[in-house]
């Protein structure tokens, strides 16, 4: 009896540490999840580009842009923003949102959270050297997003932003089949992840002029995450208050 009693000590001492020190415990905080879409009450949408390459289409995106009166939200490497400044100014000049997408394209998933947040800080660092400001919103590479990748946006100060309509135009490559995985998948509040490719500049006016029709309007992510904000600060001012 004592012997059993001995061996089953240390687990009881384990159980007890790994209780003690596992971060779901109530009084650690959680790290803040990705904002896949925004509010699905209001007819609003979000087109995202992702750029690490392409530039060669981003000044006829931002054209059709122009003619469509629509600012769409670009997340940027950091090492691309620094090989083609001027075009990051272009994006801002012609009020389009700018947000980061890493420094050199990782794969954060592979990384720890220092490495993580070097990468996010050295993009941050390269943006903000030629908009003289930093940006609050982070894509991460691959739309990789494991707790190192939040942990490590949320230090940097970053609301982590994915996507819920992928229109898979690296590998389409076609501006049709481009334009219908957005409208048959388009919802309220959608954030749509795009590129920089010949298809994607062919395809994006149709994209406009079909959400348009349906009757979305064309807002930033920043945008749509305002409005967030607003219908969840409705809902606690509605909780609050005494019902009559």
């Amino acid at each position: 009896m004592r012997l059993a009693s001995f061996l089953l000590l240390p687990g009881i001492l384990l159980l007890v540490l790994f209780v003690y020190w596992t971060p779901w415990r109530a009084d650690v905080p959680a790290v803040q999840q990705p904002v896949y879409h925004g509010p699905e009450t209001l007819n609003m949408v979000a087109l995202t580009v992702n750029v690490d390459w392409g530039e060669e289409f981003v000044p006829r995106m931002l054209e059709i842009c122009r003619e469509h009166d629509v600012r769409l939200t670009f997340f940027v490497t950091g090492r691309w923003a620094g090989k083609f400044p001027d075009l990051v100014r272009r994006m801002d000049e012609a009020g389009h949102e700018i947000g980061n997408h890493g420094f050199g394209h990782p794969h954060p998933d592979q990384l720890s959270v220092e490495s993580n947040l070097r990468d996010i800080q050295r993009a941050e660092s390269a943006i903000e050297e030629i908009l003289a400001r930093r940006t609050s919103l982070f894509a991460p590479p691959y739309g990789e997003h494991g707790p190192a990748v939040l942990e490590a946006a949320e230090r940097a100060g970053y609301r982590t932003i994915l996507w819920s309509v992928d229109t898979l135009d690296w590998k389409l490559r076609d501006p049709d089949a481009i334009t219908a995985r957005v409208v048959n998948r388009v919802h309220p509040g959608a954030i749509v992840l795009m590129h920089p490719l010949a298809a994607t500049a062919e395809a994006l006016p149709v994209i406009i002029q079909e959400l348009r029709k349906d009757g979305y309007r064309l807002v930033t992510v920043s945008q749509l995450l305002a409005k967030t904000v607003v219908l969840e600060d409705r809902a606690e001012s509605t909780a609050e208050t005494p019902s009559e």
